[in-house]
C-alpha cells in the first residue's frame, strides 16, 4: 500500500507574445502557460503524477489557487484505491457539494479537477507500465463504463447504448492497435495560420506544412474582412485549388456577423469555420451551420462540459467536435464526449497546441481509434509545433501524423529544467522560446 503525500503545483509561463505565436482575433499577445500540478506518493517506485490546465498568462496564477483547493481531498488517501476506480474518484471530486458551488462542473474549478484527474492517469498509466492510450484500450467495455458519469446525458446517450458502441468495437482492438502503430494517426496544423505573421511568413509556413505531408492548414480569421480574403489567397495559390483550408474566428463575432463573413469568404472552399460565437450559444451555432453549409462547423475547444457538448449534437449544431484535454474535467469526461460523438456519428478533431495538448490529446484520439469509434476518417488531431521540447515525451508528428507514444504515462510530465526556468516571479525571466 502507498499514500499520497504530496500535491506541488508551479505556476508557468512562456513568453510566446513576444514573437506573436498564438496570437488570434480574440487573443492577440497570449503568453502560453500552464497552471502545473505533481502528485507524489511513498512507494518505492518513485514515480509521480503530472497534469496542468493550459492558460495564456494572466490568470495563471488563480488557476493553480484552484488546484490548490483540492489537496484536502489526495493527501493521506490510498493510492491503490484511488486509481483502482477512476470512476469513483472522478466524482469524488466533481460531487463535492462546496466545490460545485463554484461551478458546477465549469470554469476554473472544473479545469483544476482535470488537472488532477489527469495526473492521475499520468501515474496509473506509468505504475503500469505503459502509454495512456493502451491502458485505456485495454479497458473492458464495462470498465470504461464504470469511468463515466451519465447524470445529466440519458436523454441523449444511455449507458445501455454507450456499451453497445464499446462491445461494437472490441473485436477489431488489436488490428487497429497494430495499424496505429504501423501508421500513426492524421494531424493537421495551425502553425502556419497565426494572425500576427506576416504574409511571407504565412506562405512560406504554408508551403513547409504541404511538404511536411499535413493533409489541412488552419488560419486564424476574424479581425478585419479585406486581411482575411488576403491571407486566405496567399494560403490558396500556395498551398492549391484542393487542399484543404480551416479558419478559426476564437468566438469573434455574433451570430449574424458570423453568417455574412464566413459567406464572404466561401470562393476559398473552406474545409470548416471553427468557434464562430460564443462556446455556450448551442442555438447560435446550429443557426450559424445551418446558413453556411456545406462549409461545416467545428467547436469545442472552450466547451465547459459534457452537458454543452450534448446538446450541441442534439441541435446539430456543431459537425466537427473539438475536444480539449484539459477544459473539462479530466480524461473521464473526455471519454463522455467520445461516446456522445460516436452516438452521433460526428469525427473527432481535438484541439492541440498550447502547452501540452498535443502531447495529451492525442492518447485520447488513439483510444478513440482503438476502442470507441474504430475508425479515422475523418478525423484528425490538431499540431502546432511550439514548446513540445519542454515535455519528457514529446510528440513524435512525422509526414503528417502523430507516431503513437510508447512511453509509460499521458505524456503530460514537463521537464524539471523547464518549469524552474520558466516559473511565474512576476515578470519574464529574459528567456526566449
Amino acid at each position: 500500500m502507498s499514500t499520497i503525500i504530496s500535491v506541488e503545483t508551479c505556476d508557468v509561463r512562456f513568453p510566446t507574445s513576444q514573437q506573436l505565436d498564438g496570437s488570434d482575433a480574440m487573443n492577440a499577445d497570449p503568453d502560453y502557460s500552464a497552471a502545473y500540478v505533481t502528485i507524489g506518493t511513498d512507494a518505492s517506485d518513485g514515480l509521480e503524477g503530472h497534469g496542468f490546465v493550459f492558460t495564456i498568462g494572466r490568470g495563471n496564477d488563480v488557476q493553480v489557487a484552484a488546484i490548490n483547493a483540492l489537496r484536502g481531498h489526495l493527501l493521506g488517501r490510498n493510492t491503490e484505491e484511488l486509481l483502482a476506480d477512476m470512476g469513483e474518484t472522478s466524482r469524488l471530486f466533481m460531487h463535492d457539494s462546496q466545490l460545485r458551488w463554484l461551478g458546477p462542473e465549469k470554469g476554473i474549478m472544473h479545469m483544476a479537477i482535470g488537472a488532477v484527474v489527469n495526473a492521475l492517469w499520468d501515474l496509473r498509466a506509468k505504475r503500469a507500465g505503459m502509454p495512456l492510450w493502451q491502458l485505456l484500450s485495454g479497458l473492458s467495455p464495462d470498465e470504461i463504463l464504470s469511468l463515466v458519469d451519465f447524470r445529466y446525458l440519458t436523454d441523449a446517450l444511455t449507458p445501455a447504448e454507450a456499451r453497445d458502441i464499446l462491445v461494437r468495437a472490441e473485436p477489431g482492438r488489436a488490428a487497429r492497435t497494430a495499424q496505429l502503430r504501423e501508421v500513426g494517426y492524421p494531424a493537421y496544423t495551425t502553425s502556419p495560420g497565426w494572425l500576427g505573421y506576416s504574409d511571407e511568413k504565412l506562405a512560406r509556413l504554408c508551403r513547409e506544412a504541404v511538404a511536411e505531408g499535413f493533409p489541412q492548414i488552419k488560419l486564424k480569421v476574424g479581425s478585419n474582412l479585406d486581411d482575411d480574403r488576403r491571407r486566405l489567397r496567399i494560403a490558396r495559390d500556395t498551398v492549391g485549388p484542393d487542399f484543404p483550408l480551416a479558419i478559426d474566428a476564437n468566438q469573434r463575432w455574433d451570430v449574424p456577423d458570423a453568417i455574412a463573413w464566413v459567406t464572404a469568404l466561401a470562393e476559398f472552399d473552406l474545409a470548416w469555420i471553427e468557434e464562430p460565437t460564443s462556446p455556450d450559444d448551442v442555438l447560435g451555432h446550429a443557426a450559424i451551420a445551418r446558413a453556411v453549409a456545406p462549409v461545416r462547423v467545428a467547436t469545442g475547444e472552450h466547451c465547459q462540459n459534457r452537458v454543452v457538448f450534448k446538446q450541441m449534437l442534439q441541435a446539430d449544431a456543431l459537425q466537427v467536435m473539438q475536444i480539449d484535454a484539459t477544459r473539462v474535467g479530466g480524461v473521464n469526461e473526455n471519454i463522455a464526449h467520445l461516446l456522445l460523438a460516436a452516438k452521433f456519428g460526428v469525427p473527432v478533431c481535438p484541439h492541440a497546441g498550447g502547452v501540452g495538448l498535443c502531447e495529451v490529446v492525442q492518447h485520447l484520439s488513439m483510444f478513440d481509434f482503438v476502442a470507441v469509434s474504430g475508425t479515422m476518417e475523418g478525423r484528425m488531431i490538431e499540431f502546432v509545433d511550439h514548446l513540445h521540447e519542454h515535455f519528457i515525451t514529446p510528440t513524435d508528428v512525422r509526414r503528417g501524423r502523430y507516431h503513437a507514444p510508447i512511453a509509460p504515462g499521458a505524456g503530460s510530465e514537463m521537464r524539471a529544467a523547464s518549469l524552474d526556468a520558466y516559473r511565474w516571479t512576476g515578470q519574464h525571466t529574459g528567456v526566449t522560446v
